[in-house]
């Protein structure tokens, strides 16, 4: 028998589900939670240019580049699509 707090949560992933979070938008929230700059995840990217693309959503983040920032922010690379 399912709970009331259950019968409640799955009513509102039916009528009011959230949208996945772009990758680009949670690295920025996960940036300005750190008092990152772009230049302190050269590291990851390799370069500027590159940051500076994927970080206003200009570029993806592909899968080795999320793999990395999951273990800088330890998050999971499968909380955004």
């Amino acid at each position: 028998m399912r709970t009331r707090s259950k019968l409640i949560e799955d009513f509102e992933e039916e009528h009011y589900p959230i949208p996945d979070a772009p990758r680009d938008r949670i690295l920025r929230f996960l940036m300005k939670q750190n008092d990152l700059r772009q230049s302190d995840l050269l590291p990851i990217f390799g370069s500027l240019g590159y940051v500076s693309a994927v970080a206003p959503g200009k570029r993806a983040i592909g899968k080795a580049h999320a793999k990395a920032l999951d273990k800088m922010f330890q998050v999971s690379p499968d909380c955004a699509r």
